[in-house]
């Protein structure tokens, strides 16, 4: 397994859209209505394999893969400059919840999911990264049933398109079992936020005893326990453990860039800092060190 993760860095990382261009509106992260067809040419600049594409309420009416027209262009652009788009995060689904909403209103959300299922099918997307955190936190046994019965409902679509759904969560690690344990289904994975677990005050190894085969995508974050994103071997995340246990658990997914920003218009070479970080901790090299030596 570390021979494969030193064969992944090799060959490039990807980043979460809206890292490659200034922040829009003082949006810490969110699709970038003016840059999008930059950061393509910029990631592919910096060696990076692509990008996970965010589809968000901001970027209603500028995001390309609402139209068939803009879908074209993306497709061509990506071709262009030999990127690729790995996976959606629907964080659409943060600024309109499908937990307490009206039965109305939860009907026409998940319509919207199916739709954005068919898209990424459509543009060979494998994935859609689910947020569960923040706003759209599942806070009680209600509502963990209301997200099971809502993901059992869209799976059909899920397995027409050959679309796999990745939950991001701030559930401890049994809870986000036993939300699992509902839900066995090989196209429902685990995005797991190495940054999002450390500001929690979970730890790796506990979270892969509960659910580590089920772990699908990593967002390379980093976090202080209690605080906001931080750069990376800044902050709690126990990037060591984390690394153990993709080993342990024989981990072949993909890694995405989720990373503090740097000084605006400095993206480009900031991202290119972090992900060479990265792919040094793939390697073998302790991340958390860089810490240890600043403090």
């Amino acid at each position: 397994m570390s021979d494969s993760m030193t064969a992944y860095a090799k060959g490039g990382l990807y980043t979460m859209q809206g890292r490659l261009s200034e922040p829009e509106e003082g949006r810490f992260q969110s699709f970038p209505r003016r840059h999008w067809r930059l950061e393509i040419e910029r990631a592919a600049q910096i060696g990076l394999r692509g990008i996970e594409w965010i589809y968000d309420l901001y970027g209603e009416g500028a995001n390309p893969i609402e139209t068939e027209t803009g879908r074209r262009e993306l497709t061509g652009l990506l071709k262009q400059h030999g990127i690729a788009v790995v996976s959606v995060c629907a964080d659409y689904f943060m600024d309109c919840p499908l937990l307490r909403s009206s039965h109305q209103e939860r009907a026409s959300l998940l319509a919207r999911l199916e739709w954005l299922i068919g898209v990424c099918g459509e543009l060979g997307v494998g994935r859609v990264v689910l947020p569960f955190v923040d706003a759209s936190s599942i806070r009680n046994e209600a509502e963990r049933t209301q997200v099971i019965a809502a993901l059992r409902q869209v799976l059909p679509s899920a397995e027409r398109h050959g679309v796999e759904l990745h939950l991001e969560t701030d559930l401890g690690p049994d809870a986000f079992q036993q939300l699992l344990s509902a839900l066995e289904h090989p196209l429902v994975r685990v995005n797991y936020d190495a940054g999002n677990s450390a500001a929690l005050g979970y730890q790796p190894e506990d979270e892969f005893a509960a659910y580590g085969t089920r772990v699908g995508s990593v967002h390379i974050k980093d976090r202080q326990y209690g605080a906001g994103t931080v750069e990376l071997g800044q902050g709690d995340t126990d990037f060591r453990s984390l690394r153990q246990q993709l080993i342990k658990y024989d981990y072949r997914g993909d890694f995405v860039l989720q990373v503090a920003r740097g000084e605006p218009g400095d993206e480009a070479r900031w991202l290119a800092e972090m992900a060479s970080l990265a792919a040094q901790w793939l390697r073998g090299r302790d991340m958390n060190n860089k810490k240890r030596e600043l403090s």
